[in-house]
């Protein structure tokens, strides 16, 4: 129980007495972003409750809505902020790729911007790896916002476009459309199920344990996709 301003509230009506100040706030916040992110990729979407993720953050029951306003909310928000990081990480490497090729990177540079950062949150060494799972898991169970943002925002992948269009200049604009569109269903493919139904698949021959490695075959295929 708390007392505020004359009167007594218990912790479960008013989450913003669990803080006292932005800083507690801001902690309570992250915690529930926190737990939310990794039940929602362990577990999906669905099947996690504002109760569980509370519980799994330790903090109280209404501070779901109170910092985020819904748990769809909450899930926009994991999945805005985990892609916007993404996709800082793959323009960032594509920007030192041009710098490095004045101004025109070859396609394996391009590519090697566009795969890395998803195979680097792979890795079970990486603390990202939840957050790849969670972005996963929002590509087949996201709520209507994020199935939205996922059929309209594309300006980060438009920079790739416009750089293998400047690089490969005698394919036709609407080819190189078709071949990037191609080498992005190798990138959601690889998903931990998929992986795994290969390895059975292919009983045993395909288990990749280095990251570097997988990220060397996908390189060699999407490349001469491009300059065949």
């Amino acid at each position: 129980m708390t007392e505020r301003k004359g009167c007594v509230l218990s912790l479960t009506d008013d989450p913003g007495a669990e803080s006292d100040t932005p800083e507690a706030e801001a902690a309570t916040k992250q915690l529930v972003f926190n737990a939310a992110e990794r039940l929602f990729a362990l577990h999906g979407f669905q099947n996690v409750s504002v109760r569980d993720i509370t519980a799994e953050a330790g903090v109280n029951l209404a501070s779901v809505n109170y910092h985020f306003g819904s748990k769809d909310a909450l899930l926009f928000e994991i999945f805005k902020r985990r892609t916007q990081q993404l996709n800082r990480e793959r323009a960032r490497m594509l920007h030192e790729a041009t710098d490095r090729n004045s101004g025109k990177p070859p396609v394996r540079e391009i590519l090697t911007a566009l795969f890395t950062p998803p195979l680097r949150w792979l890795d079970p060494a990486n603390d990202q790896r939840i957050s790849l799972q969670f972005l996963i898991r929002a590509r087949s169970e996201g709520t209507a916002d994020i199935r939205a943002a996922l059929g309209s925002d594309v300006s980060h992948l438009k920079r790739f476009a416009d750089a293998l269009i400047a690089t490969r200049p005698d394919l036709p604009v609407g080819e190189v459309y078709w071949r990037l569109h191609f080498i992005l269903g190798m990138i959601h493919q690889n998903r931990f199920m998929e992986l795994d139904r290969l390895h059975v698949l292919s009983e045993g021959q395909t288990r990749e344990g280095e990251i570097d490695a997988l990220l060397e075959r996908m390189l060699n295929f999407a490349e001469a996709g491009f300059t065949a």
